[in-house]
């Protein structure tokens, strides 16, 4: 197996982030002694399909999230893996929106505003926030979309869930993880020497600390420990963790968006509008962002007959609110 890494550097949203592209050369010699019998192979199947369904709930098996107590407080170590095959970063980032209007129903839905295009609920709070009315900017903060990270990690340490060890996921977060993780690879001081967190030779594992600070999940203390090999650099390991890798590019691809039209339809039930003239509503919303959403939150009840109950998690974080808003009121 061979690996070559190198760093580009590149403007992407205003902000420079780094590159690692990866050629990868693949081993087809343990395919005989990795096959899986029936039953696995449909186990696995129903785990590649995303979801498993249990009072009207979904859960995405590929994913992993932490753990806190009572108090609110939790504590793993993970290590960020490099792009799979064929992709070219080893994260990806998209945009949603998790809100509740004033019908009792939930609007749970990507936002269109990922690929670049117009997005119904963007324009609604742009149409809101506009307006001049306090109490309009307050409903379109708290409809405003949440941005998320998506990467694969390999969990090294989970103390609440020792199972989860070893083990491959996709882990859901926000800005305030990510920018630990531009820190690191691109340092701020003197002496500070570049890492590749994602690297299996020279990456580093990140110690996720989270905390609870006035009700909301802290993540300030955590923490990218020293560079050292993933799996003592044993290559079968690294090579096997490798072939576990997920495919990211369902979040950014346009086919796994709803189409302008049909997200506007959606909007317009939530709002309880007869039509999508923007006009003001006043709702009672709870805002789920994910490094800043409060630890306890009540259960949504379902959203309609033919989407399946939405799930509160920590998963992705809000767009930075001055950035957003002056967006919005720029766009007027």
């Amino acid at each position: 197996m061979t690996f070559k890494l190198r760093y580009d550097t590149i403007n992407t949203h205003n902000t420079t982030n780094t590159q690692i592209y990866g050629e990868h050369n693949m081993s087809f010699a343990n395919l005989k002694s990795n096959s899986l019998d029936v039953s696995k192979l449909a186990q696995a199947a129903q785990q590649v399909s995303g979801v498993t369904q249990s009072k009207n709930k979904y859960e995405d098996l590929r994913f992993w999230k932490p753990t806190v107590d009572d108090n609110g407080n939790g504590f793993a170590q993970i290590r960020f893996l490099p792009a799979a095959e064929g992709q070219e970063l080893p994260w990806v980032r998209y945009f949603d929106h998790f809100f509740k209007g004033p019908t009792g129903q939930w609007y749970v839905e990507k936002s269109l505003t990922t690929l670049g295009n117009n997005d119904p609920v963007s324009e609604h709070n742009s149409r809101l926030w506009n307006s001049g009315i306090d109490e309009d900017k307050e409903i379109a903060r708290k409809q405003k979309r949440r941005l998320h990270y998506v990467a694969n990690i390999m969990v090294i340490s989970d103390p609440s869930n020792p199972a989860n060890e070893g083990k491959v996921f996709l882990y859901d977060f926000g800005k305030k993880i990510f920018d630990k993780i531009m820190d690191v690879m691109q340092p701020q001081f003197p002496g500070e020497t570049p890492v590749n967190p994602f690297d299996f030779w020279l990456g580093a594992d990140f110690q996720l600390k989270i905390r609870n600070v006035a009700g909301y999940r802290n993540y300030d203390k955590s923490e990218f420990k020293s560079t050292a090999a993933l799996l003592d650099a044993d290559e079968t390991k690294l090579e096997a963790t490798y072939n576990q890798l997920h495919d990211m590019s369902e979040f950014v691809a346009e086919s796994s968006y709803k189409s302008y039209d049909d997200l506007k339809s959606r909007l317009e039930v939530v709002l309880g509008q007869a039509s999508g003239t923007g006009a003001t509503v006043k709702n009672d919303l709870l805002t789920q962002t994910a490094e800043t959403a409060p630890i306890r939150s009540a259960e949504p009840t379902v959203v309609s007959q033919t989407a399946p109950e939405p799930t509160i998690q920590a998963s992705g974080s809000e767009d930075d609110t001055l950035s957003y808003f002056a967006k919005l009121a720029a766009e007027d």
